[in-house]
């Protein structure tokens, strides 16, 4: 993507489909007088929406809408930006883009998301910025959008560049020492107290990382998986917990014979939540597939919800069964893992009381699914949403690790003292750290994130 970007673009902003209103969208590093003359017919005053006729080669007209200059530096993407506003036919947004192409010597489809790309390598937002723009659109939860707009408007790139303007004071002091050894390291330590520098950044990047860990999690939301034997409750509390009959419940062992899924909210954190096949020695083929399908489900599960029946208890078959099912989960994943992502939970608590200190509920009646609600967003590192919080990504939070991890093997050599290996750890801190706005970061994964976008964005 890199390579082109120097070519003027055209896209369809607007989603494919019949609407009110489409969006074709122009940038170009060069001026747009000629395009604008051929579509429009007449000058565009900048930042100002023109109504007006939009012309076919041949003059006649297209349609009636709004055409809107944006000249550079002053538009999204920092260069030419012609935006045309037309009814949103499908067809006529097709002559529209080809009458663009047509008029714009040079001029190419846009891939997605090289409009905000642009944005991106002109300065007109950084890396953080940009992913920003993609997890507003893909917002599935108010709180999630919110928290991408505040992402947009710098907030996580606010904090991350106070802290590189940290790391880059205390560089600046270490490396001059190295260039001036005169200075004895022991009196540059004790002078420009670096212990207490790493100190504070390692608490500043503790709870920038914290508050990460928390958008991320708005962003991508939980994989919960409910598992267990057939006919324990897992497509009634999977209709429970969404507010809608979305599984088949029957008395009939083996009703569900594939994945259900449905994303649910809980203090806005999206929920994936998986309903799955009953684990059992399936009698059928169907069924069988239906259970593999389920073990599937369970490997790539946040959260392993294992549903008991609490009136099926006391019965020698069904504690065997139960006793299988544990076994296997064992044998698929280590034992520390395990602990961390499996949450036994016991239905029908309307009908039979349960172990002491289990938590309990009835799918049928809505009995304890607040506790369980409160014990999904526990298991999801999820805290009471502290204001201002930023949508982050999984990429961020693996910078900001390995920056603070870089800062404390920084400290380690501090008490040596060995400057230059503590030159170097700053270094690798302040490159970690620059990758989440975008200063040090290869080509390949501009393209990954960038590839992501929809097309005219």
């Amino acid at each position: 993507m890199l390579a082109r970007h120097q070519d003027p673009i055209v896209a369809i902003a607007t989603a494919p489909g019949r609407g009110a209103v489409g969006i074709v969208r122009v940038s170009a590093r060069e001026p747009l007088d000629a395009l604008i003359q051929a579509l429009c017919g007449q000058a565009l005053k900048p930042r100002h929406a023109h109504y007006l006729p939009l012309r076919a080669a041949d003059g006649t007209v297209l349609d009636h809408g709004l055409a809107l200059h944006f000249p550079a530096p002053h538009s999204y993407t920092g260069e030419q930006v012609l935006e045309l506003q037309a009814h949103g036919g499908p067809v006529l947004l097709q002559l529209l883009l080809a009458r663009c192409l047509e008029a714009l010597p040079g001029a190419r489809l846009a891939e997605p998301g090289e409009f905000t790309q642009r944005a991106f390598l002109n300065g007109k937002l950084d890396l953080a910025q940009a992913e920003a723009v993609a997890d507003l659109i893909d917002a599935s939860t108010e709180t999630a959008a919110r928290s991408a707009a505040r992402a947009l408007d710098g907030a996580l790139s606010t904090e991350v560049n106070a802290l590189r303007d940290a790391l880059i004071h205390l560089r600046m002091f270490v490396e001059a020492t190295l260039d001036f050894p005169e200075e004895e390291d022991v009196e540059f330590v004790e002078q420009e107290n670096v212990l207490g520098q790493l100190g504070g950044l390692q608490q500043r990047l503790a709870q920038i990382l914290a508050r990460t860990r928390q958008g991320a999690l708005l962003r991508d939301g939980l994989q919960v998986v409910l598992a267990g034997q057939p006919n324990v409750g897992k497509s009634s509390l999977l209709n429970a917990l969404a507010g809608a009959e979305l599984a088949i419940v029957t008395p009939i062992p083996g009703t569900t014979r594939d994945r259900v899924s449905e994303q649910i909210q809980i203090e806005g954190v999206p929920l994936h939540i998986v309903d799955t096949a009953g684990l059992r020695e399936a009698s059928d083929e169907v069924e069988r597939i239906g259970v593999a399908r389920s073990w599937e489900s369970i490997a790539k599960a946040d959260v392993v919800l294992f549903l008991h029946d609490l009136t099926r208890l006391h019965e020698p078959d069904y504690q065997r069964e139960d006793e299988r099912i544990r076994a296997q989960l064992a044998a698929h994943d280590d034992a520390a893992h395990l602990e961390a992502r499996l949450l036994h939970v016991y239905n029908k608590a309307d009908a039979a009381a349960a172990p002491d200190g289990a938590l309990s509920l009835s799918a049928k009646s809505g009995a304890g699914l607040d506790a369980l609600r409160r014990e999904l967003l526990q298991r999801a590192g999820w805290q009471s949403v502290p204001e201002g919080l930023f949508i982050a990504r999984e990429r961020h939070v693996r910078a900001l690790r390995a920056t603070l991890e870089h800062v404390q093997q920084a400290e380690a050599q501090v008490r040596l003292p060995a400057l230059d290996l503590v030159a170097e750890e700053l270094r690798l801190a302040h490159e970690a750290l620059s990758a989440i706005t975008g200063q040090f970061t290869a080509d390949d994964l501009l393209g990954e994130i960038f590839g992501r976008f929809c097309i005219g964005k």
